[in-house]
């Protein structure tokens, strides 16, 4: 009969640990998911499940069954589903110590003087509304 109560306790704890883990778990999750809908908003660069970089144009925040509008390449936009944004991609710099034990920023991206500037989110969307009264 101990034996009995004694399995029984153990049950008992193990599945209060499973429930109270499971909802600090789906809390966890949530507060991610807020994380990650408040920092998409349109201009900001996004890592897609499949491994393709792109630009927010247009994401719904509110509807998330709605497909996000993702350009991939300047003139190609794509419609997919908001949860086919894997993360937003911060951008890098990367950090050098000197040997004077002076701190150097170096940014990743090398400037080129050809290379097209980087738009904003209102010239993306200008540029975006000429190309569709062109057509």
């Amino acid at each position: 009969m101990p034996m009995e109560i004694l399995l029984f306790g153990l049950l008992a704890v193990l599945v209060v640990f499973m429930f109270v883990n499971g909802r600090k778990r789906q809390k966890q999750m949530k507060a991610e998911q807020e994380e990650k809908a408040s920092k998409t908003v349109p201009g900001v660069k996004v890592l897609m499940q499949g491994g393709i970089y792109g630009t927010i144009v247009a994401y719904d925040h509110d509807d998330l069954d709605s497909p996000a509008l993702v350009e991939i390449a300047p003139g190609t936009v794509i419609e997919v589903h908001s949860q086919a944004i894997l993360r937003i991609v911060e951008p890098k710099d990367a950090v050098v110590e000197d040997a004077d034990d002076s701190v150097v920023v170096i940014d990743e991206a090398p400037i080129v003087d050809d290379a097209p500037g980087i738009e904003t989110t209102e010239e993306t969307r200008r540029r975006l509304e000429r190309d569709a009264d062109d057509k």
